[in-house]
């Protein structure tokens, strides 16, 4: 059996740790995809490339991977069936898609559910793209991500005791309720009467089987003694080796071995009168008087009656029954009484949940005001001048996570109503929130990691997170600061950032490009990393496009050094 993550049953052998990263990951015969296999860097990844290289291709790759959307016309012409796998070191998940649009999916070589996977990709990966599903505009991601900044986990806790406190007692206030009526109280009297005036014991667990041997007494008694005559009689098995002692004796003069043969032969004479005695012995126990038979007829017709009747399968069920019946006639007989101490300590408990919901309530409140002056700044940084961003504590009828609900809001524009993030976002505008909040919410004395340092530990968002085209419609100096921002990020989180801003590209610690070529009549995608002089000309291209000059190489050249 494999261990639980997050509710899902993670297969034997996948590790199951906060700390995952995309290693590698395998694309074959999918779109224009023939084979791509590309290893990323544990920081910051840049992936480029011109408009309808195939970026896009690799995006839906790496979603079909985590339980996205399959279709059968992602299958590369010619091909059978595409395949992804993502590696995330001790944990593989992979998924493939037939021409026919049958898809299946695995965790470590073990097949699971695309619901599975998609719960678990979930948990590895966050997208944060045109089409992908943002996590930053659910109610928990949002609640999660403020108290963790915040630091409220202990109140959060608390809060968190006191409400399985009140849950308890209601939920036994609502079962006492639901129990019956005098009527049933009655009917109730009876049967626990009848239970226990019926007096059984685990002995009862064996009265057919005692009422069948007396049934056979006697029978059984006439063929006992047949054999302890048999064996042990006058002319029984015992007298005739006792005769034979003398022939072995005889015997042995002429032949030693008969010697042997007469001590065996003695040995099994006392074993047969041992049996004999012991058959004897079960025939008198065998013998059952007129009455006690009687009474033994008469106690397995009513246990047989009881188990009709009570729909039991033994006589330890019966007295299971009567416990349970007599404890629910005392629960009703005694319902006003414990309804009214329960009542007292609902109102108690309740009372204690609402102070503890308005200390975390508090510190929320001081925790979205720390969260939105930080987050707002860095909005400013990205791009968005006069836009603001807020926590809302909403109030709310106390549930488990608090007497009030956690929301983003956003007011893009001047002059207009903050509103949820959810509510007036663009994808576009999403991502770079996110990206503003890993920057709040990232240490900035956080080492930049590697396969060997750890990264510190993050509830809250998965440890790979994926920006597409975070930096669209934006200008050269936004770009700058998206590229700055995103390493920054990429000192706790892996980042996997596709662009079209040379800008934003610079920053990556391992660089991709995306191409497209046609050979034998036939469309292929590619992804290559790039270093050095081939950096140079990647980032030059998408300064001044194909008309490459000394001074846009130039340019890319500083911006890389810059960006150092």
């Amino acid at each position: 059996m494999g261990r639980v993550r997050r509710g899902l049953v993670v297969p034997a052998g996948a590790v199951c740790g906060e700390d995952e990263v995309l290693n590698r990951l395998t694309v074959r015969n999918l779109a224009v995809v023939e084979k791509v296999e590309v290893a990323f860097d544990p920081a910051l990844n840049v992936i480029t490339g011109e408009t309808g290289a195939g970026k896009s291709v690799l995006m839906g790759a790496l979603e079909l991977a985590l339980g996205g959307r399959a279709e059968a016309s992602v299958v590369r012409d010619g091909a059978k069936e595409a395949e992804v796998e993502a590696d995330f070191g001790d944990l593989v998940v992979r998924r493939t898609v037939t021409r026919e649009g049958r898809s299946r999916a695995w965790v470590n070589d073990e097949s699971v559910s695309v619901a599975e996977l998609k719960e678990l990709g979930r948990t590895l990966v966050d997208i944060h793209g045109p089409t992908a599903n943002q996590r930053l505009v659910e109610e928990a991601f949002q609640r999660e991500l403020l108290d963790a900044q915040g630091k409220v986990g202990p109140l959060a806790e608390a809060y968190a005791v006191r409400w399985r406190d009140y849950s308890a007692v209601r939920a036994e206030i609502a079962a006492i309720q639901g129990l019956g009526d005098e009527d049933e109280a009655d009917m109730l009297r009876f049967q626990v009467d009848e239970l226990a005036g019926a007096a059984l014991t685990e002995e009862d667990e064996t009265v057919a089987e005692r009422h069948a041997r007396a049934a056979h007494a006697e029978e059984a008694v006439e063929d006992a003694n047949a054999l302890t005559e048999a064996l042990g009689g006058d002319r029984g098995v015992s007298e005739i080796l006792a005769a034979l002692q003398p022939k072995f004796r005889a015997m042995a003069r002429h032949l030693p071995a008969a010697e042997a043969w007469a001590s065996e032969a003695d040995e099994i004479a006392v074993r047969v009168q041992e049996l004999s005695r012991s058959i004897a012995d079960a025939a008198s126990a065998l013998d059952v008087g007129e009455e006690d038979f009687a009474a033994l007829d008469a106690r397995l017709t009513l246990v047989n009656r009881l188990k009709r009747k009570y729909r039991a399968e033994s006589v330890a069920r019966l007295l299971a029954l009567r416990t349970e019946k007599k404890a629910r006639l005392e629960a009703i007989e005694n319902r006003d009484a414990r309804l009214a101490e329960l009542e007292a300590a609902r109102a108690a408990a309740e009372r204690e949940l609402r102070a503890a919901g308005e200390k975390l309530t508090r510190a929320r409140a001081a925790a979205g005001e720390k969260l939105a002056k930080a987050v707002t700044q860095e909005l400013k940084d990205l791009g968005f001048r006069q836009a603001k961003f807020a926590v809302a504590l909403e109030p709310q009828t106390p549930d488990a996570h608090g007497c009030d609900r956690v929301v983003f809001m956003f007011e893009p524009n001047p002059g207009e109503a903050a509103r949820p993030l959810a509510a007036i976002a663009s994808s576009g505008e999403i991502a770079r929130v996110m990206l503003a909040l890993k920057v709040v919410t990232t240490s900035p004395t956080s080492k930049r990691p590697n396969v060997q340092t750890p990264r510190p530990p993050n509830h809250t968002t998965p440890q790979t997170l994926v920006f597409d085209e975070i930096d669209a419609n934006i200008g050269g100096e936004v770009g700058r600061v998206v590229g700055e921002k995103m390493r920054a990020v990429a000192r706790a989180h892996q980042v996997i950032a596709i662009t079209h801003l040379p800008q934003s590209a610079v920053y990556g610690a391992r660089h991709f490009v995306v191409s497209k070529s046609v050979s034998g009549g036939r469309t292929r995608t590619s992804l290559s990393p790039v270093a050095g002089d081939a950096r140079v000309s990647e980032i030059a291209r998408m300064l001044g496009g194909e008309k490459l000059t000394s001074v846009v190489r130039k340019h890319a050249e500083e911006l890389l050094q810059l960006s150092c």
